[in-house]
This record gives C-alpha cells, sequence and structure tokens, in this order.
C-alpha cells in the first residue's frame, strides 16, 4: 500500500462538542517565554526547590527501591496505598485537621487531577457551581471541560462575600447549584484568606440550601504572619477537603489527595479507575520516606522564610515603583498578589511587558465571564528579591508605556 497523505479536513467535525467549551492555560501559555533567559517570571506559581536537600532526596528515592522492594514498582490499588494516605493524615493535622480516617482518603495526580475528578462526578451540562470571582485558573480549566454555568462571588479583604453567595442562593432555591469550590487560605490568585467568621457562615448556608463544599488547600502550610484559621472540613465532616505535598516538598512528585464522604469517595474511585486505574506507587513510597524519615519540617521553615522575604520584596517594589491609583492585596502567606491598575487593559499589555522582559497571568483568565481586564496576577515564590524588583520596575515602566 502507497503511503498516503496527511489530510487535516478528516479531523473537521470530528471532536467532542465539550472541546468548545474547556479553556487553556494562561500559566502554560507562557511558560516558553518565561524560559527565555532575559524575562522575569512572574506568572508561574512554582514553588522554590533549589534549596531542597537533594542528597537526603537521593536517599529517599533509594529507600523507597531498596527497602520496599518491587512492591514499589508495582500497580498499586486506585485510592493509593493507606501507608501514604496515613501520610496525607499526619501532615492534615498541622492544618488543623486532626480525626481523618485515611479510609476517606484519596490520593490523587495532584490537586489538579483532584479537581477534574470532582467535576467528572457532579457536574451535567448546564449546572451551576459556584467559586470565588476571581479564582483559580486551573480550576476554571477543570470544571469547564463539563460545561457548567460559573456563578463568580466577588471577593474583598476578607475573601469571598458570602452574603453576595446567599443572595444568589435565594433567588436560585435549595438543592439548584452542585457545589461551592473555595481556597480559603491565601486565595489563587489573589492572596487573600477567607475570614472565619465567613467560614462558619458558608457551612451554615451549604447545610441550609443542600450546597457541598470543595475546600481547597495548597497553600495552608505557607503562612508568613497572622494566626491560622481552622479548615471548614475542621468542623464539617461534609465538606470535601483538597490537600497536596507540591508545595510543601515537590511538585514533581504530583502527589495530591481528596478527603471526602463515603457516598463520594465510592462515586470518585469508580471514575478515577476509568481515568489512570491507579497512581504512581514509586512516588507514593518516597513521600512515605520524605516525611517519615527527614527533617522536613525544619526544610518547610526554611521555605517560609524565604517566601515571606520575596513577599516583603515585592509589595515594597509595588509601593516604589507602580502608580499611586494601583491597588493590590497584602497576602499573610501564599504565592500570589492580585494588582489592580484602573484604565489598563493587562491582556492587551501583556506583549508591552514581555518586550520589557517580564510575564504575568492577565486578570481576565481568573474569571470565567470577561471580568478582571485592569487586574493582573504576579507571583512572588519564584524569584529572588532582587529580580523581583526589577521585575516590578519593568512593569511599571510597562504600563507607563500602555498609556
Amino acid at each position: 500500500m502507497e503511503a498516503l497523505t496527511y489530510t487535516p479536513e478528516m479531523w473537521s467535525g470530528m471532536f467532542a462538542d465539550r472541546m468548545s467549551t474547556m479553556r487553556k492555560s494562561a500559566v502554560r501559555d507562557l511558560f516558553e517565554a518565561a524560559a527565555r533567559p532575559d524575562i522575569i517570571s512572574l506568572s508561574g506559581g512554582m514553588p522554590e526547590i533549589s534549596s531542597m536537600p537533594l542528597d537526603v532526596v537521593a536517599r529517599v528515592a533509594s529507600d523507597s527501591v531498596l527497602k520496599e522492594g518491587v512492591a514499589a514498582l508495582q500497580y498499586g490499588t486506585t485510592p493509593g496505598r493507606i501507608e501514604c494516605r496515613r501520610v496525607a493524615c499526619d501532615i492534615m493535622v498541622g492544618d488543623g485537621l486532626s480525626d481523618i480516617d485515611p479510609e476517606n482518603v484519596m490520593l490523587t495526580s495532584g490537586a489538579q487531577q483532584a479537581l477534574d475528578l470532582l467535576g467528572r462526578v457532579f457536574i451535567n451540562p448546564g449546572d451551576v457551581i459556584f467559586c470565588e470571582g476571581p479564582t483559580y485558573l486551573g480550576a476554571l480549566q477543570a470544571f469547564s471541560a463539563y460545561q457548567p454555568e460559573f456563578h463568580c462571588i466577588e471577593m474583598d479583604g476578607d475573601g469571598m462575600r458570602v452574603d453576595l453567595l446567599e443572595e444568589e442562593l435565594r433567588k436560585l432555591g435549595r438543592g439548584k447549584a452542585k457545589f461551592v469550590y473555595c481556597i480559603p487560605n491565601f486565595q489563587n490568585p489573589t492572596g487573600v484568606t477567607l475570614s472565619d467568621e465567613r467560614r462558619h457562615r458558608l457551612v451554615e448556608l451549604s447545610h441550609e440550601y443542600g450546597l457541598p463544599i470543595i475546600e481547597d488547600n495548597p497553600y495552608g502550610r505557607l503562612r508568613y504572619t497572622g494566626d491560622p484559621i481552622a479548615p471548614m472540613r475542621s468542623y464539617d465532616p461534609n465538606v470535601i477537603y483538597l490537600g497536596t505535598v507540591s508545595k510543601i516538598f515537590a511538585p514533581g512528585m504530583r502527589i495530591g489527595w481528596i478527603v471526602m464522604p463515603p457516598e463520594v469517595f465510592a462515586k470518585v474511585n469508580h471514575a478515577k479507575q476509568g481515568g489512570d486505574l491507579c497512581g504512581s506507587t514509586i512516588n507514593q513510597v518516597m513521600v512515605e520516606h520524605y516525611f517519615h524519615d527527614t527533617e522536613w519540617e525544619s526544610v518547610l521553615a526554611t521555605l517560609v522564610k524565604k517566601y515571606a522575604e520575596r513577599r516583603d520584596a515585592m509589595l515594597t517594589a509595588l509601593e516604589d515603583f507602580f502608580p499611586k491609583e494601583a491597588t493590590f492585596t497584602r497576602p499573610d502567606g501564599g504565592f500570589f498578589i492580585w494588582a489592580t491598575i484602573p484604565g489598563i487593559d493587562t491582556k492587551k499589555m501583556l506583549d508591552v511587558a514581555l518586550a520589557h522582559g517580564v510575564t504575568f497571568v492577565p486578570g481576565v483568565g481568573c474569571y470565567p465571564d470577561g471580568r478582571g481586564g485592569e487586574s493582573m496576577r504576579i507571583a512572588f515564590c519564584y524569584e529572588s528579591p532582587e529580580n523581583l524588583r526589577e521585575a516590578i520596575r519593568r512593569l511599571a515602566d510597562a504600563i507607563q508605556e500602555q498609556r
């Protein structure tokens, strides 16, 4: 048979309708530009791993094979190794959760897979889901595949305006929305923390209106100032809780988890079987050894100090260089600051910023409806304090040129 010619027309009209509603990642699209040596990247929320003790990690990797043997290289169960699920429970004690049964914990390929699985289990096309406005762009990407109707609830300095959520719930009625998704600690993209009072009220609304809560907590251990606030899951076992080792160990491990009621667990387990059968056994074993056999809390404390210095450097630079009419959040932890510059279309300004050698995430990427045009997410987690100051100076020049 003669070799045939590639015909792109063959694929026209072949793709599922859902592909037309799936969102691209505003961060991933910037990775190529951010890799340029002349670029200072404020776009990606990449953890600082350059100070990770590689000799310790190498010993962990070796022990994972030598001590566990071939079991570390074999298929595993869909929910994950029970030993690693116990490690997740131990980590969550530091988050304020001391009563988690490992049988209710499912390991996932990072918290991102958890979002996809929950979307697959809960969302039908046209279903209403609530989230903060703005919200994590990865959540928008994961959920949009299942074609929901997003309702973004405005935020202020104390997090989601739960009073506005209550107004919308009154209009919809009980049981008319599938869930509310929120990041209560150092929210991505704003860095804002949901107040204790609003957390309690959100749980009350959850029961009044039959509205499940998905509480995503990737940054909870990265607090630089202020006092910890208890997770909603600590006083309501119906809350679905997401965690990860990406910010406290290594994002390349791709180990996250979901804590959920048994009824939800059964459905998610079924969905995960059709997705990946099981997660990486060797990565789970490495996580077990790292958190059992090393001084990981000391390593984390060093990272937290470094992140705090970088946050302070960015805040000082914003005060020194940004226009006086600009506003920006002052997070107590996490990776991000949300800046708003009246009169500037940040999406249009991105090319100007790239020409000045700096990247950021335009605010429109963090909304499903086109809002956020005058805002940007800027990450302080990865670059040095000196680079952060230079990046903000370049951004200020780009703002002036855009005007």
